[in-house]
């Protein structure tokens, strides 16, 4: 599925204070406001190992992984940070033992997180950053949204406040330690870490100089709806399910229809929203086979590249998936599943949202159970603070550039929720 980059710079400025060097091991010491450092040790060079395998080497989306073995000597801390009385923000940071850059990169997590991201953190490290990740508040698989079931705090330290505490954290222990703050601070994270991103930069525009957004799950009640508008499609026509052998079929279709549009015939599409492509097409004319589609599969095929609206006013929920997108359907991203009980939309509405262990997502109504939704979310993962005055940039990898204050950056999202926005 493709993926797009935004990368959101600030005009901050960072003057670094020196101070006493703190050694590693003395940081156990180190107190900070409503945190406990639990260790703080020094690791040799190539010794560290993960809690998990990382993934292997090489490039994974937007991020580069290296081998644990290859990472530098570097001083490792670990804390606990509890901004409420249900909180338990677990994170980490990592600093180089030489050669340290001056700077600084929190990364972000997946799915519903509930780990530290210890991959993603290896690479900058690598590179000679200071950096950090936190579990978001909460242990467990990043499908997993049962930790949410009667504990609003921990579903707020999820939305926001943990990467936020982490990062002040952060950087009080990376200035300890060396002695200095660092110069330059930036956020990496892609998809819910991309959410992330957005909402540091909504809520926080202080906490980072640069922010990188890949795939950022924005507005997170309606990317969720729209997982289960999909969902509901497949459940009131089974047959309808597209197996992933025939994604390359509509995918080659639409690249066939579309790709020439922007003048060059290079096997990509440019700006999908330029295409006009029917699944209808692909519509078998006898039988079932390899090369065509069912009525009920150009159905599905339909209502996921369709808006979720509201039934009662046609309102827009949240878009479809783009032309161009199929080869990702049968992710967790697409959700074209055949079991769609256990999705992270249908965990994060059953516990997140609803708070009912036995919600059933194939009753979700998306006029009065959206606005229930957004009542209940109250901006805890998007915002709900008063408008900013600053300008952001965004940047996508496509070099399509906008500027904007106050102003929906691109389609499916808004800086600032409607009922926020100066008019």
């Amino acid at each position: 599925m493709t993926k797009t980059v935004y990368v959101l710079l600030f005009a901050i400025s960072a003057c670094p204070q020196l101070m006493a060097a703190t050694p590693c091991e003395r940081l156990i010491a180190l107190k900070l406001p409503n945190t406990t450092i639990t260790f703080a040790q020094m690791v040799s060079a190539g010794a560290f190992t993960p809690p998990s395998p990382f993934p292997s080497p090489g490039l994974r989306g937007g991020m580069t992984i290296v081998a644990a073995k290859d990472l530098p000597a570097f001083c490792r801390v670990a804390a606990i940070t509890r901004p409420s009385a249900d909180s338990e923000i677990k994170f980490e940071v990592w600093m180089p033992a030489s050669n340290w850059n001056g700077k600084f990169i929190g990364v972000g997590n997946g799915g519903m997180a509930g780990s530290i991201s210890y991959a993603s953190m290896a690479a900058p490290l690598l590179r000679g950053y200071a950096t950090s990740s936190t579990d978001t508040g909460h242990e467990g698989k990043n499908n997993d949204g049962s930790y949410a079931l009667g504990h609003r705090e921990k579903v707020i330290d999820f939305g926001y406040r943990a990467v936020h505490e982490m990062t002040v954290d952060a950087k009080l222990i990376i200035a300890a330690h060396y002695g200095r703050a660092p110069a330059l601070s930036y956020w990496s994270g892609c998809s819910t870490g991309g959410r992330q991103a957005l909402t540091e930069a909504q809520r926080f525009p202080a906490d980072y100089n640069g922010i990188i957004a890949g795939a950022p799950a924005n507005f997170l009640t309606h990317l969720q709806a729209s997982s289960v508008w999909k969902a509901q499609a497949i459940h009131k026509n089974p047959g309808g399910l597209i197996p992933p052998s025939k994604l390359p079929l509509i995918h080659k279709a639409v690249v066939a229809a579309c790709d020439a549009r922007d003048g060059v015939k290079d096997a990509l599409l440019e700006d999908p929203r330029l295409c006009a492509f029917d699944p209808k097409t692909l519509e078998c004319q006898g039988e079932d086979g390899p090369d065509c589609l069912t009525a009920a599969q150009v159905g599905v095929a339909q209502a996921f590249y369709s808006p979720t609206v509201n039934p009662r006013t046609r309102e827009q929920i949240y878009p479809g998936l783009m032309l161009g997108s199929e080869l990702g359907w049968s992710s967790d991203v697409g959700r074209m599943h055949a079991d769609i009980t256990k999705t992270q939309a249908s965990e994060y509405l059953r516990y997140g949202v609803f708070h009912d262990a036995n919600w059933d997502l194939t009753t979700f109504d998306f006029d009065s159970a959206m606005a229930f939704a957004d009542r209940i979310d109250d901006g805890v993962t998007l915002n709900d603070k008063d408008d900013k005055e600053e300008n952001i940039r965004v940047q996508d990898k496509n070099r399509t550039t906008l500027s904007f204050m106050r102003t929906p950056a691109y389609d499916g999202y808004d800086l600032f929720p409607k009922d926020k926005r100066l008019r």
